[in-house]
This record gives structure tokens, C-alpha cells and sequence, in this order.
């Protein structure tokens, strides 16, 4: 699996619960399509998190980097209804930073060949 992280704050005004409906809204049409398998969204708790990641934490997961690609293109087309989603959330969030991960060790890994 692969997982791309996202974390934020949200801008001044927009109301959390209102934001997590959208997320879901947003998410779960991602998934429906078979874009993403699944999905998290996360909210720092006690303030335990450090302060430049923000106070969110969302994570899609993908079954690889085709799928994600896939997701990425159909967002990217800025097409409705997904465009009215994609907006939906991302107009609401400040300072994100974005991250890309992977299961480890691959699947894919062999061992006694390496170089380094």
C-alpha cells in the first residue's frame, strides 16, 4: 500500500465538524470511484503534535502508485462533481504539507544482492 499524507490547519472561520463533512463528501467519492482505497482524517488530540505539521492529519491509502496517479488525474481534470469537492476541502485548509509513504519492507525487496 501506498499512503499519502496531508497535514493542515484550517483557515480561520470554517467550522471543523462542517469541514469533516466535506472530507468524508470529498473521500468517499474518491473511493466509491475506486481511486483510493480508504481513507482517515485525524485531528491532533491535547495538542500533541508538532506544531508544523497542524492540527490535521488526513491519509489516503492507494493499492499503488498507478492508482494514485489515476486519483491525481481525476482530481487534476477540475471536472464536476469532483471539482466541487476538491474545492469543497481544499479552500479551507492553510499550510499544508504533503508527504508520500509506502508499507516496508516492499513485497518487492530481495535481500543478499545489494550494493549498499
Amino acid at each position: 500500500m501506498d499512503y499519502y499524507h496531508a497535514w493542515f490547519n484550517l483557515k480561520s472561520g470554517v467550522k471543523d465538524a462542517d469541514f469533516a463533512r466535506d472530507v468524508a463528501r470529498y473521500m468517499d467519492h474518491l473511493k466509491d470511484k475506486q481511486l483510493i482505497e480508504s481513507w482517515k482524517l485525524a485531528r491532533s488530540k491535547l495538542g500533541l503534535s508538532p506544531a508544523d505539521l497542524g492540527d490535521f492529519h488526513l491519509v489516503m491509502e492507494t493499492r499503488n502508485m498507478a492508482q494514485l496517479d489515476a486519483a491525481f488525474n481525476y482530481v487534476a481534470s477540475r471536472r464536476e462533481p469532483v471539482e466541487g469537492d476538491h474545492f469543497g476541502v481544499n479552500s479551507k485548509v492553510q499550510n499544508a504539507k504533503f508527504g508520500l509513504y509506502r508499507d516496508f519492507p516492499d513485497s518487492v525487496r530481495h535481500e543478499g544482492e545489494e550494493k549498499f
